[in-house]
Protein backbone atom coordinates (compact mmCIF):
# COMPACT_ATOMS: atom_id res chain seq x y z
CA UNK A 1 0.00 0.00 0.00
CA UNK A 2 1.26 3.35 -1.19
CA UNK A 3 0.72 5.75 2.27
CA UNK A 4 1.54 8.93 0.74
CA UNK A 5 3.12 10.45 -2.25
CA UNK A 6 5.22 13.75 -2.63
CA UNK A 7 6.57 15.71 -5.42
CA UNK A 8 9.43 17.85 -4.45
CA UNK A 9 11.86 20.06 -6.40
CA UNK A 10 15.66 20.22 -6.02
CA UNK A 11 15.61 23.17 -4.06
CA UNK A 12 13.37 21.34 -1.38
CA UNK A 13 9.79 22.63 -2.20
CA UNK A 14 7.06 20.82 -2.11
CA UNK A 15 4.76 20.78 -4.99
CA UNK A 16 2.37 18.02 -4.24
CA UNK A 17 1.47 15.69 -1.32
CA UNK A 18 -1.29 13.38 -1.23
CA UNK A 19 -1.92 11.58 2.15
CA UNK A 20 -3.51 7.78 1.94
CA UNK A 21 -2.48 7.32 5.48
CA UNK A 22 -3.50 9.47 8.47
CA UNK A 23 -0.90 11.60 9.52
CA UNK A 24 -1.40 15.12 11.92
CA UNK A 25 -0.54 18.22 10.28
CA UNK A 26 2.71 17.87 12.70
CA UNK A 27 3.63 15.03 11.61
CA UNK A 28 3.09 15.28 7.65
CA UNK A 29 5.18 18.53 8.18
CA UNK A 30 7.70 16.51 9.91
CA UNK A 31 7.83 13.89 7.25
CA UNK A 32 8.23 16.45 4.76
CA UNK A 33 11.50 17.93 6.51
CA UNK A 34 13.18 14.51 7.14
CA UNK A 35 12.29 12.94 3.82
CA UNK A 36 13.82 15.90 1.51
CA UNK A 37 15.97 16.21 3.66
CA UNK A 38 17.24 12.63 3.05
CA UNK A 39 16.35 12.07 -0.50
CA UNK A 40 17.98 14.94 -1.66
CA UNK A 41 21.40 14.67 -0.41
CA UNK A 42 21.36 11.10 -2.24
CA UNK A 43 23.97 11.44 -4.86
CA UNK A 44 22.59 10.38 -8.08
CA UNK A 45 23.80 7.00 -8.66
CA UNK A 46 22.37 5.86 -5.35
CA UNK A 47 19.78 3.18 -5.44
CA UNK A 48 15.91 4.86 -5.68
CA UNK A 49 14.62 2.95 -2.07
CA UNK A 50 15.13 4.10 1.60
CA UNK A 51 14.31 2.50 4.69
CA UNK A 52 12.54 4.99 6.72
CA UNK A 53 10.68 4.51 9.86
CA UNK A 54 9.87 1.04 9.18
CA UNK A 55 9.00 1.72 5.93
CA UNK A 56 10.06 2.22 2.22
CA UNK A 57 10.45 5.21 0.02
CA UNK A 58 10.61 4.91 -3.37
CA UNK A 59 11.78 8.08 -4.94
CA UNK A 60 12.85 8.59 -8.71
CA UNK A 61 14.52 11.98 -10.07
CA UNK A 62 12.17 14.01 -13.26
CA UNK A 63 13.90 16.85 -14.43
CA UNK A 64 13.89 19.10 -11.49
CA UNK A 65 10.96 17.19 -9.12
CA UNK A 66 11.64 13.95 -7.19
CA UNK A 67 8.45 11.66 -7.16
CA UNK A 68 8.21 10.15 -3.77
CA UNK A 69 5.99 7.23 -3.05
CA UNK A 70 6.55 5.54 0.66
CA UNK A 71 5.33 1.75 0.75
CA UNK A 72 4.90 -0.84 3.22
CA UNK A 73 8.09 -3.07 3.84
CA UNK A 74 6.78 -5.78 1.97
CA UNK A 75 5.85 -4.26 -0.92
CA UNK A 76 7.54 -4.23 -4.57
CA UNK A 77 10.22 -1.65 -4.75
CA UNK A 78 9.89 -2.07 -8.92
CA UNK A 79 5.94 -1.83 -9.06
CA UNK A 80 6.16 1.34 -6.96
CA UNK A 81 9.19 2.92 -9.81
CA UNK A 82 6.68 1.75 -12.41
CA UNK A 83 3.65 3.33 -10.67
CA UNK A 84 5.92 6.81 -10.79
CA UNK A 85 6.88 6.84 -14.57
CA UNK A 86 3.43 5.99 -15.57
CA UNK A 87 2.09 8.97 -13.67
CA UNK A 88 5.00 10.79 -15.52
CA UNK A 89 4.18 9.84 -18.52
CA UNK A 90 0.53 10.70 -18.11
CA UNK A 91 1.62 14.08 -16.78
CA UNK A 92 3.78 14.44 -19.77
CA UNK A 93 0.76 14.01 -21.93
CA UNK A 94 -1.54 15.67 -20.37
CA UNK A 95 -0.58 19.18 -18.55
CA UNK A 96 -3.77 19.47 -16.28
CA UNK A 97 -4.31 19.33 -12.70
CA UNK A 98 -1.81 16.73 -11.29
CA UNK A 99 -3.81 16.10 -8.02
CA UNK A 100 -6.74 14.58 -10.86
CA UNK A 101 -4.43 12.73 -12.57
CA UNK A 102 -3.09 11.12 -9.40
CA UNK A 103 -6.69 10.37 -8.03
CA UNK A 104 -7.44 8.69 -11.26
CA UNK A 105 -4.64 6.76 -11.08
CA UNK A 106 -4.68 5.73 -7.39
CA UNK A 107 -7.40 5.26 -4.79
CA UNK A 108 -6.77 4.62 -1.13
CA UNK A 109 -2.97 3.83 -2.24
CA UNK A 110 -3.54 0.96 -4.24
CA UNK A 111 -3.02 1.16 -8.27
CA UNK A 112 -6.74 1.79 -9.79
CA UNK A 113 -5.96 2.64 -13.37
CA UNK A 114 -2.94 1.33 -15.55
CA UNK A 115 -3.90 2.81 -19.07
CA UNK A 116 -2.89 5.67 -19.67
CA UNK A 117 -5.64 6.31 -22.07
CA UNK A 118 -8.19 5.51 -19.96
CA UNK A 119 -6.76 8.01 -17.86
CA UNK A 120 -6.16 10.80 -20.46
CA UNK A 121 -10.05 9.94 -21.59
CA UNK A 122 -11.15 10.32 -17.68
CA UNK A 123 -9.44 13.61 -17.18
CA UNK A 124 -10.53 14.86 -20.49
CA UNK A 125 -14.39 14.26 -19.71
CA UNK A 126 -13.80 15.90 -16.06
CA UNK A 127 -12.54 18.96 -17.83
CA UNK A 128 -15.40 19.30 -19.92
CA UNK A 129 -17.65 18.63 -17.24
CA UNK A 130 -16.09 21.53 -14.92
CA UNK A 131 -16.21 24.12 -18.46
CA UNK A 132 -19.94 23.22 -18.77
CA UNK A 133 -20.63 24.04 -15.05
CA UNK A 134 -18.64 27.24 -15.45
CA UNK A 135 -20.71 27.82 -18.34
CA UNK A 136 -24.22 27.19 -16.31
CA UNK A 137 -22.61 29.27 -13.52
CA UNK A 138 -22.21 32.59 -15.82
CA UNK A 139 -25.30 32.36 -17.55
CA UNK A 140 -26.97 31.99 -14.12
CA UNK A 141 -25.50 35.08 -12.96
CA UNK A 142 -26.17 36.88 -16.17
CA UNK A 143 -29.80 35.86 -15.78
CA UNK A 144 -29.83 37.41 -11.78
CA UNK A 145 -28.03 40.24 -12.85
CA UNK A 146 -30.65 40.71 -15.58
CA UNK A 147 -33.59 40.43 -13.57
CA UNK A 148 -32.19 42.48 -10.64
CA UNK A 149 -31.27 45.43 -12.70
Amino acid sequence: MIHFVLLISRQGKVRLTKWYSPYSQKERTKVIRELSGVILTRGPKLCNFVEWRGLKVVYKRYASLYFCMCIDQDDNELEILEIIHHYVEILDRYFGSAYYILDELLIAGELQESSKKTVARLIAAQDSLVETAKEQASSISNIIAQATK
